[in-house]
């Protein structure tokens, strides 16, 4: 009755079919892509404003701060500049100042002149590594079934350096090939190789030959580089397993060879490597902006085919320059300044630096629309070998230490770490699958820093390369290693270093409110695109074009080449340069440290050099917003939408359905003496949130000095720390309750307990927490509590007995 007379009501009709059409209207898919449009325009304008705001802001403070002191710098040199007027002495001060400037130039240009003769030496002997030490050659890949260009040395120690090469650990590290040949991190005594060589372990250098093999992939380059570290295990099989270490480019290619071949590798150190190359904050880390204006992945095809398919590393060099040019202005004005003292140093950093190699198109393709373009790898979907081979992250079993910083503007703290939470679900994942994450994160050193400051590798890189053994032996999960200096009595500096506990929310606070990643989809498929197209309808015409002659002739008169050719002793305008910088050198007058006219050319120097860095930030500006305005529009939005991959955490329900886990939590109540102290080990470390290096210290000695663990395989107690690992996250009150059942009989209890008791150190350094799940440990397996300290190993007592 009364359907009918709603049907029959024309008022109620009416205002029903409008209802009904509101709601259509609302649900329909014109509705919903006018709201997303709404939204994503909003959000783009948000960024255009915030980048804007953020540069600007940062780029007036800085010209400020340094006009305060240039105005109060150029007050001081005016008052002495009036001194001098006064006391006669003006005349005098200036000529003393033209013979220095006039002998620096003689000397400037002589070193410039014996560093081109050495680019031209290098060049002419096909580019071998500009190392420190002495090496032989072990491992060509020529020879290898696969073909490659790379090849594995070995360094040779000096003879006061004494190497352990039957049980100490072997490190085979692998400097970037980004453009230059290999010597970034082996180039000087206080360099990652004379660290590991000093702490007695034999190292391996995976260098390459300028020219890559026809038709090479990176693939390739992973075949060989995994033949490389198997063959350092045939030469050291009592050893632990190699310690690989990836400077830059080869970091993310040293992720990519154990992913692809997991049992090889031990501990992993990557040092300020783009593994996630799209992220970064707004605002800054312009870098990644790149491609995305000036054109993707054909840019780098056509410069293949103009090259006869091979990518000029100098173009990689060339870019990195004119990322800070202020820096470039630097080296030769301080070259200019300190040219009686820094000549040796400006020539060796030369002699790798200036040293170019070749890419393959394979390669250098692969790199972008994996890395900087598609961001494929840092998601898991790369693959190797024409799609043949996937490249899982998670595959990796060997434990990884990432080193970032923030004083980065190629590899962010950002792109170093981003990768682990896009590859992994959450931090749960990372322990359920016993897998180690150690990253650092360093405030102030630049990228080169990161691998060459002797600072950093004396202090960050011995720290790593002391405590892989212990780091090897610590519950899976993610961590930060922090450093701490500790100033001793008699004046020596020292390290603390402690392994603190982190959550994706830690590596998430790097990245400011936007993860603003997504208009990349929109580029990497317009590459794509853009690609296609050059491939089909210029490629043809340009490979006609260009024939080897050309290719050579191209590379030969590349600016970076070019530059350092032409202040080369071939240049005839430089006859007679050696001859008369010598004299300088046997007639050579200083100015004076307290000439105000050098104090004058500081000032012009800081000016120049503060103009290129306005400049510079203003271009940077204008790349960041080019960039929002093309792709982080509604339209880009839409159309690289496909390419976005969402990512959901994992639920503790969900993570316990997974037959591994579910398979360690019915295991809660098996097992003996090692499932045991293993179990109460984690939970100690779960509680505290970290472990300390000398408790570390003390359970690695536990771990490799002491039956039964001694004579435990290493995988066997892999598996066993995952899955008890496992059981104290998701059972953390059962793991405890269960212990007795693991102990058969009291004397292996007390053995339990006393090395729970020895690992955290004297009583007065535990926490609360600590000390109460000691308490906790002791009555669930009917001990009486230790009293005191533990300060002898339990284990090592009852095997003397």
């Amino acid at each position: 009755m009364s359907d009918s007379f709603h049907r029959s009501n024309a008022a109620e009709s009416m205002k029903a079919q409008r209802a009904e059409l509101e709601l259509e209207l609302n649900q329909s898919p014109f509705r919903i892509y006018a709201d997303r449009t709404i939204e994503v325009g909003t959000k783009t304008i948000n960024v255009l404003q915030m980048a804007w705001t953020l540069r600007a802001k940062r780029s007036c403070e800085m010209a400020f701060l340094h006009l305060s002191e240039f105005l109060a710098s150029g007050e001081r040199l005016a008052k002495d500049l009036l001194n001098l007027q006064e006391d006669g002495r003006f005349e005098l001060s200036w000529r003393e100042y033209i013979r220095d400037v006039g002998e620096r130039t003689i000397l400037l240009m002589d070193v410039l002149r014996e560093s081109g003769d050495i680019f031209l030496e290098h060049e002419a002997a096909g580019s071998p590594p500009a190392l420190f030490y002495e090496y032989e050659t072990i491992m060509d890949g020529r020879d290898l079934p696969v073909k490659s260009n790379f090849v594995l040395l070995r360094m040779i120690p000096p003879q006061d350096v004494t190497v352990d090469y039957s049980r100490r650990r072997p490190f085979v590290i692998i400097p970037p090939r980004a453009g230059h040949t290999a010597g970034v991190g082996a180039h000087a005594a206080d360099s990652q190789v004379g660290v590991a060589l000093r702490e007695g372990h034999p190292v391996y250098l995976v260098s390459f030959r300028r020219e890559p093999e026809p038709y090479q992939h990176l693939s390739d380059v992973a075949y060989a580089e995994a033949a490389f570290v198997r063959e350092v295990m045939r030469r050291h099989p009592r050893a632990p397993l190699p310690a690989i270490i990836g400077n830059c480019q080869a970091g993310w290619a040293t992720l990519v060879m154990a992913a692809t071949n997991p049992d090889l590798t031990g501990p992993i150190t990557i040092n300020g490597s783009p593994v996630s190359a799209v992220s970064g904050n707004i605002g800054d880390n312009t870098f990644r902006y790149i491609a995305g204006i000036f054109g993707g992945v054909w840019i780098p095809m056509f410069l293949c085919d103009l090259g006869k398919g091979m990518f000029d590393g100098a173009n990689l060099i060339h870019n990195f320059e004119l990322l800070n040019p202020e820096r470039l202005f630097l080296k030769y004005t301080d070259l200019f300044r300190d040219v009686d003292t820094a000549r040796e140093s400006f020539l060796a950093t030369e002699t790798w630096w200036a040293s170019f190699c070749l890419l393959h198109e394979n390669e250098i393709c692969w790199i972008l629309e994996n890395l900087f373009i598609g961001n494929r790898l840092a998601k898991n979907k790369a693959y190797l070998a024409s799609e043949r081979q996937h490249v899982d992250l998670k595959q990796i079993r060997a434990p990884i230490i990432v080193f970032a910083s923030h004083g980065d503007n190629v590899t962010p703290p950002q792109q170093a770490l981003n990768w682990i939470t896009d590859a992994y679900e959450n931090e749960e994942e990372i322990r359920a699958r016993g897998q180690h994450i150690i990253y650092m994160v360093h405030n102030e050193v630049g990228h080169l820093g990161i691998f060459v400051s002797s600072k950093v590798v004396n202090r960050e890189f011995k720290q790593v390369a002391t405590t892989l053994e212990a780091i090897e032996a610590l519950m899976p999960g993610l961590y930060e290693m922090c450093v701490t200096d500790i100033q001793e009595h008699d004046g020596r500096k020292d390290y603390s270093v402690e392994l603190v506990q982190r959550s994706f929310k830690d590596i998430l606070a790097f990245n400011d409110n936007y993860r603003d990643e997504r208009p990349f989809g929109a580029v990497d498929r317009a590459s794509q695109l853009q690609a296609q197209v050059y491939h089909t309808v210029a490629r043809p015409f340009v490979r006609a074009a260009v024939t080897k002659l050309t290719a050579e002739a191209g590379r030969t008169l590349h600016p970076q080449r070019l530059s350092r050719a032409l202040l080369s002793s071939q240049n005839p305008m430089l006859v007679g340069l050696k001859s008369r910088a010598g004299q300088v050198l046997r007639s050579r007058a200083k100015a004076r440290a307290d000439n105000p006219f050098l104090v004058a050319e500081a000032l012009y120097v800081q000016h120049i050099e503060r103009t290129i860095v306005f400049w510079r930030d203003m271009r940077d500006t204008i790349y960041e917003l080019v960039f929002h305005s093309m792709w982080n529009t509604p339209l880009q939005d839409y159309f690289g939408s496909r390419y976005e991959v969402n990512t959901r955490q994992t639920t503790l329900e969900e993570l316990r359905s997974r037959p591994d886990v579910c398979f360690a939590l019915k295991a809660i109540t098996t097992g003996g003496f090692i499932e045991a102290v293993v179990r109460m080990m984690t939970l100690l470390v779960n509680d505290r949130g970290g472990i300390r290096r000398d408790r570390l210290d003390r359970w690695s000695r536990v771990l490799t000095q002491d039956e039964p663990f001694r004579s435990l395989a290493s995988d066997r107690l892999n598996a066993i720390t995952r899955r008890q690992t496992i059981i104290a996250i998701l059972e953390p009150e059962r793991a405890i309750e269960t212990l007795p059942l693991l102990l058969d009989d009291s004397e292996a209890r007390r053995r339990a307990y006393l090395v729970s008791c020895y690992i955290p150190g004297p009583v007065a350094e535990m926490s609360p927490s600590t000390t109460a799940l000691l308490r906790r440990f002791a009555q669930v397996l009917d001990q009486p509590p230790v009293a005191g300290d533990v300060t002898e190993d339990p284990l090592a007592e009852m095997g003397r007995e």
